[in-house]
C-alpha cells in the first residue's frame, strides 16, 4: 500500500427528513445563495423544506445550473454573490449543481487573469466561500470530495481543492424518488465506475481498499437493476445514494494508484457530442478493460472472481468473461457500451481526439501509457 493522509471534514446528515438539519448547520448571521438546476426541487417537495430549515436565515436563490454546468451561467452567479454581499452558498440538487456550486465559490475571490483559469491552468485558489449541499441525484460523490467538473462550450475542464469540499451534505433518499429512469441509471453507472477508476489498476496489496471497493461495486450491481423494475423501491435507493457517495468520498482511493482515463475520454464525448456522462463512462470503459488487458490483468482477474464469480477457464477467457458480464450489467441499467448505439460514426473519433491532444490528455492512465494512439484504440474498440 501507497503512503497517504486522508481527512474528509465533510459532516453528512443521512436519511428520511435530514434536510431539517440545515437549520443548525449554517451560522445565522450568513446571507446564503441558495444554488439549484432547472426547478424540478419545488415539484418534489425540497424546495419547500428548504424555505421551512431557512426561515430565520437572510437567504435567496439563484436558479437555471444546467446537467454540465455551463461557465457563462455560473459567472452569473458570481457576479450576484459579489454585488450583493452573499457569504455562504447552498446548493440543492445532483452533482451539476455541486460542481457548478463549487466553482462558484472559488471564483469569488479568485485573483487570477479570468476565473477559466482555475479550471484550464489550475489557477491558484487563494480563499472560497463556505458551501452546503442537499443531494437529490445520487452519482458523482461530488458532495462529498474536493473535485468539480465544469463546461465552456465544447470543453469540460476540471479543478479539485480542499477549499470547496463541502462543510455538510444532507443526503435523504425520498429526494431522489421524482428521478426519471434515464437520470437514475445513469446515477448507478456514474458510481460504478468512479469505483472502477480506483480499483482496476494494479496490485498494491491494499486489502481495505479493495474490499471497501468490492462492496460498493457488488451494492451497485445488486441495487441497480431494482431501481430499473421500480423506481420507487425506496430500500434500493437508499443503498444507491450511499454507495454514490462512498464511491467518491476519497476513502476507496488512498493508498492506491488510480486511473481515470474512462472519464477523461468520455469527457470529450460529452464536450463534443452532448453525450450524458454516466454513459460516457459506461461506452469507454469496457473499451479500455479490452485495450488496457494486459497491464491490469491482475486486477481484472481479481474482479472477475470477486464480482462475478468467474473461477474458471484461461486467464484471457475469464477477463473476456468479466468484460461481458460488465457490458451486460450496464445493458441491464439500460445504458449504452457502444458508440454505435448513440450513433456515432468513426469519422467522430477525429473530433474526439483533436480535443484529448487539445487538453495534454496525452499521458492517461495509472501508467500514463495510453497516449492518443491508444485512445484512438480505445475508441474504435468502443465501436466494437
Amino acid at each position: 500500500m501507497n503512503n497517504f493522509s486522508y481527512h474528509n471534514t465533510t459532516a453528512i446528515h443521512f436519511g428520511q427528513g435530514q434536510i431539517a438539519a440545515i437549520t443548525n448547520s449554517i451560522p445565522k448571521d450568513k446571507k446564503i445563495l441558495v444554488t439549484y438546476g432547472g426547478g424540478s426541487i419545488k415539484g418534489n417537495g425540497v424546495y419547500d423544506q428548504v424555505v421551512t430549515a431557512l426561515a430565520d436565515h437572510n437567504w435567496d436563490e439563484f436558479s437555471g445550473i444546467e446537467p454540465n454546468p455551463q461557465y457563462d451561467t455560473l459567472m452569473k452567479a458570481v457576479e450576484r454573490v459579489r454585488a450583493e454581499g452573499f457569504d455562504f452558498l447552498l446548493a440543492v440538487g445532483g452533482g451539476s449543481v455541486v460542481d457548478g456550486t463549487k466553482f462558484i465559490a472559488a471564483a469569488v475571490n479568485f485573483e487570477g487573469e479570468e476565473a477559466w483559469d482555475i479550471l484550464a491552468k489550475q489557477g491558484k485558489i487563494e480563499s472560497a466561500l463556505p458551501l452546503g449541499c442537499i443531494l437529490t441525484l445520487p452519482a458523482t460523490g461530488s458532495e462529498t470530495n474536493s473535485g468539480a467538473v465544469v463546461t465552456r462550450g465544447k470543453e469540460k475542464l476540471a479543478f479539485g481543492n480542499p477549499l470547496v469540499r463541502p462543510q455538510f451534505a444532507v443526503l435523504d433518499p425520498q429526494t431522489t424518488l421524482s428521478l426519471s429512469e434515464r437520470q437514475t441509471s445513469n446515477g448507478v453507472v456514474d458510481g460504478f465506475v468512479h469505483v472502477m477508476e480506483q480499483y482496476l489498476t494494479y496490485p498494491v496489496n491494499a486489502k481495505i481498499q479493495d474490499r471497501f471497493a468490492e462492496g460498493i461495486l457488488l451494492t451497485l450491481v445488486e441495487e441497480g437493476p431494482k431501481l430499473i423494475v421500480d423506481l420507487q423501491d425506496m430500500e434500493a435507493r437508499t443503498n444507491v445514494m450511499w454507495a454514490a457517495t462512498q464511491a467518491l468520498s476519497g476513502l476507496i482511493g488512498v493508498g492506491v494508484p488510480q486511473d481515470w482515463a474512462t472519464h477523461m475520454i468520455g469527457h470529450e464525448l460529452t464536450g463534443n457530442f452532448g453525450v450524458d456522462h454516466g454513459r460516457s463512462l459506461t461506452i469507454v470503459l469496457p473499451a479500455i478493460m479490452q485495450v488496457c488487458r494486459e497491464e491490469k490483468k491482475a486486477k481484472l482477474l481479481q474482479y472477475a472472481e470477486r464480482i462475478w464469480n468467474i473461477t474458471e477457464g484461461s486467464d484471457d477467457a475469464r477477463i473476456d468473461a468479466a468484460i461481458e458480464k460488465t457490458k451486460a450489467f450496464f445493458s441491464a441499467m439500460k445504458t449504452p457500451v457502444s458508440l454505435t448505439e448513440i450513433d456515432l460514426t468513426k469519422a467522430d473519433i477525429d473530433t474526439a481526439m483533436a480535443s484529448l491532444e487539445a487538453h495534454g490528455m496525452t499521458k492517461l492512465g495509472e501508467n500514463g501509457t495510453i497516449d492518443l494512439a491508444r485512445s484512438r484504440q480505445i475508441l474504435e474498440t468502443a465501436f466494437a
